[in-house]
């Protein structure tokens, strides 16, 4: 998957108008060295869950630097309760890693959560906040946004987490059976991971959010 060079070099000409620090990287492995040296020596650093940063291998090179402190939230043995400490000390973390499940051509981030630590700490808390995308995730707009999660993000996600919720066994979101389906439509189910919904837009903080843009389909 290609995308047009003038598509990208006008996104990262919004982000930069958003008051985000865009990056261009045309290799998941550049992406992963970018990261890498953006995370200063003495930084704390934890993450959202994320399927591109696992597949750049980001997570295993944080792992092994003996320089930073890592909040591991995957940690092999830990208690839902311990799992719950680093969701709140995210916010006390210099760097925190994750990914977008949509970016517009206008320039902003769209995310939607059920736990919604990652959209907590995307949104204030940690100094910076490093986003990694990539080109399967860019869309026309909003709406086209609001369309990626309940056609693809949310249902994937759901069969990587195994939450039993309608979108898991259908491939898509129960809303999209109705012309016209509302962003926060959807299930019932205890296990549904679309409640809380953000579009990052202009920033007041100019900087804190780096959005890595990759020339290849990662993720959700």
């Amino acid at each position: 998957m290609q995308i047009n060079e003038n598509i990208i070099s006008s996104l990262m000409e919004k982000l930069e108008k958003n008051n985000m620090k865009p990056y261009f990287c045309n290799t998941g492995a550049e992406a992963k060295e970018l990261v890498m040296s953006l995370i200063k020596e003495g930084d704390t650093v934890t993450n959202g869950g994320s399927v591109t940063m696992k597949e750049i291998g980001v997570m295993d090179a944080v792992k092994e630097r003996k320089d930073i402190t890592y909040l591991d939230r995957n940690a092999e043995g830990l208690t839902a309760k311990e799992v719950k400490e680093i969701y709140k000390k995210a916010f006390f973390a210099d760097v925190y890693l994750m990914s977008s499940n949509a970016i517009t051509l206008n320039g902003e981030l769209y995310n939607v959560d059920g736990n919604s630590n990652r959209v907590a700490a995307l949104l204030y808390g940690p100094e910076s906040v490093i986003v990694v995308c990539g080109i399967n995730k860019i869309v026309e707009n909003l709406d086209e946004a609001v369309k990626r999660v309940k056609t693809i993000a949310a249902p994937k996600n759901t069969v990587r987490l195994h939450t039993g919720s309608y979108c898991e066994n259908a491939g898509e979101c129960m809303s999209l059976k109705n012309d016209g389906a509302f962003m926060c439509d959807g299930c019932s189910g205890t296990g549904r991971i679309c409640c809380n919904y953000v579009v990052s837009a202009q920033q007041r903080h100019k900087d804190r959010i780096k959005v890595i843009l990759v020339n290849e389909s990662l993720g959700y």
